[in-house]
């Protein structure tokens, strides 16, 4: 190496070492999982009612993290609803609007869900590591996340699931992959409610 090369280069370093430094000290965003305790948030409700996460909490309760343009979303909504309608209130869903330049309160209107909507819920999703829509846990009533759709293993789908994704459009492989999701979740809201 040259002698230009290595000044250069020398001069870079205290910057690369500074930056190294800095991120070693930023605590590593959560990844979202089952079996842990996502932070608290406050967070008002399209209503104006404010809800203090987890003291609030009523029961089990589902959380998306969800966005009007999302076709995943979209597809898993009404099996959610199913879920609602069939617990007679036992398990109540928060949906926490992300991403999104679109009304959620006239696309909830619209499509007729039974959902706890907060607008604006950026802030939370990041909190609690949600890097893509949908962010779907189930959490007790502790506020405790007892399920997560990032967590069902793969052998739950039917197929390859490499080839879903290059064979197939967003829509197709989300009228695919929301009853697996849904399916999950029935079965972890039964291992919670027992």
């Amino acid at each position: 190496m040259c002698k230009t090369k290595a000044l250069r280069l020398t001069a870079y370093f205290p910057a690369v070492l500074a930056a190294l430094l800095l991120s070693a000290c930023e605590p590593p965003a959560p990844e979202p999982q089952i079996d842990w305790q996502p932070p608290a948030f406050e967070l008002s409700d399209a209503d104006g009612q404010l809800l203090r996460y987890p003291a609030d909490l009523e029961g089990p309760a589902i959380v998306l993290f969800w966005a009007s343009w999302c076709p995943y979303c979209k597809a898993l909504m009404p099996h959610l609803q199913s879920i609602v309608d069939e617990s007679d209130g036992a398990v109540q869903v928060l949906a926490l609007n992300i991403r999104d330049d679109a009304d959620p309160v006239a696309f909830m209107a619209e499509y007729g869900y039974d959902f706890r909507l907060f607008p604006d819920s950026d802030a939370v999703a990041e909190s609690w590591g949600v890097k893509g829509t949908p962010g779907l846990f189930l959490v007790d009533a502790t506020g405790r996340a007892v399920f997560s759709n990032y967590a069902i293993p793969k052998e739950a789908f039917a197929g390859d699931p490499a080839a879903l994704v290059e064979e197939m459009k967003h829509y197709q492989k989300a009228a695919r992959r929301a009853p697996v999701w849904a399916s999950e979740l029935r079965k972890a809201i039964d291992r919670t409610l027992l």
